[in-house]
């Protein structure tokens, strides 16, 4: 027999936004569980960054001080991989891949993205350690080093204008993309070199990058590279709702106003399955605020549901 809980809320994802979320809801004294795959965006890096009060703390300890800090006011917390959401009633039946189904009054998704990279080989061995992304994130831990960025699409440039505030020495790897003359000005500007040809692969010795190896063979010395992910929402199981998600300059996400409500009634999102851009404090926030408005439209819901709304 298929063993089913009922819970006001099932929050899906227990990275930043889940865990604020959760947080948030907990002191509003709702039941609520928290079902966490434990595949973390953020695994790889040595430390979360610019998270004020926080700067530096390894991306593990985060999560366990927010669990146990969701724990304290009453919140569960499961490991588990959601794989479907369908309308039960007048609330949400959520699927397990272990068979569990959990029912819930409404639902917060914060099961952030995925990062698709370019095949190149070597790429996603290093990424979260010499080969990073945001500027904001990572700028200061490869600051004044030899850092190339690699073209990936049309906002790449930007990137390396941007890694250029944290070092003198960024080369920018075409990867044979036209640039635009406007795009080839500001890069001069900022002195940063563009290097053109398609990129074969990354120069590793001694488990430290040391280049950028072209196709003809040439390897352009660099301690660091940046790269720009196509950011793919985690929201397939969202489908059985008519929910999915849609296409953004940076990938994918799942449209949702300014406090996380989406086009499907009881279904919220927050960090980065929605905001791709969101680092983990604007995400803790997001989740906080989805859940504030989240506890205000089940009272709403209450009241309706005695006449009086």
């Amino acid at each position: 027999m298929v063993k089913v809980t009922e819970f006001e809320v099932v929050v899906v994802g227990g990275g930043a936004a889940g865990l604020s979320g959760a947080l948030m809801l907990a002191r509003a004294r709702r039941s609520v569980v928290v079902v966490d795959a434990g595949e973390p965006r953020n695994a790889p890096a040595s430390g979360v960054h610019g998270l004020l009060g926080f700067d530096g703390i390894a991306p593990g300890e985060l999560l366990a001080r927010g669990r146990a800090e969701v724990r304290r006011y009453g919140g569960l917390l499961e490991r588990g991989l959601v794989e479907s959401a369908v309308r039960d009633a007048d609330g949400f039946a959520v699927g397990l891949a272990d068979g569990r189904v959990l029912r819930a009054r409404r639902l917060l998704v914060t099961t952030g993205l995925v990062d698709e990279l370019p095949d190149i080989p070597g790429l996603r061995a290093r990424w979260g350690r010499d080969v990073v992304h945001c500027p904001y994130c990572h700028g200061w831990e490869i600051r004044d080093q030899a850092v190339g960025v690699l073209a990936t699409g049309p906002m790449s440039a930007h990137q390396a204008l941007l890694f250029s505030q944290w070092s003198g020495d960024v080369r920018y790897f075409t990867r044979d993309q036209a640039l635009t003359d406007e795009q080839a000005r500001q890069l001069a500007v900022r002195g940063v070199q563009v290097v053109e040809g398609e990129v074969a692969g990354l120069e590793v010795v001694g488990d430290r990058l040391t280049g950028v190896r072209l196709a003809d063979g040439t390897v352009v010395a660099r301690d660091a590279v940046a790269v720009a992910s196509r950011m793919v929402a985690r929201a397939g199981f969202l489908a059985g709702l008519g929910l999915r998600a849609t296409e953004h300059p940076m990938g994918e996400r799942v449209a949702a106003d300014q406090v996380g409500r989406t086009a499907v009634p009881g279904v919220w999102v927050a960090g980065n399955v929605t905001d791709p851009s969101a680092q983990v404090g604007a995400a803790a926030a997001a989740g906080a605020l989805a859940a504030a408005h989240l506890n205000a439209d089940l009272i709403t819901a209450d009241l309706v549901a005695a006449g009086v709304g």
